[in-house]
């Protein structure tokens, strides 16, 4: 399907079609993922997929987990090679 860039605000960007949105469950304010595919000159959009924890896993944890590992990946890069 053909679509045009068209301006919005200060900003340009491309229409989704309604199927296309209801096809991947997508409404007004969900978050896509945009990707640049230089090699085929192609631009990618995906659904952000959000992340289901187990039962009784607390959010704040894995978000302080993940700040920790996103701290010290070098050190723990190099703690994993030994």
């Amino acid at each position: 399907m053909h679509r045009k860039v068209c301006s919005i605000g200060n900003s340009q960007g491309v229409s989704i079609p309604v199927e296309t949105l209801e096809k991947l469950n997508l409404s007004i304010g969900s978050e896509v993922d945009v990707k640049l595919d230089e090699e085929s000159s192609r631009i990618i959009i995906e659904p952000v997929k959000k992340k289901k924890y187990p039962k009784g896993l607390d959010r704040q944890f894995v978000s302080q987990v993940n700040e920790f590992i996103e701290k010290y990946r070098p050190a723990l890069v190099e703690l994993s090679k030994k």
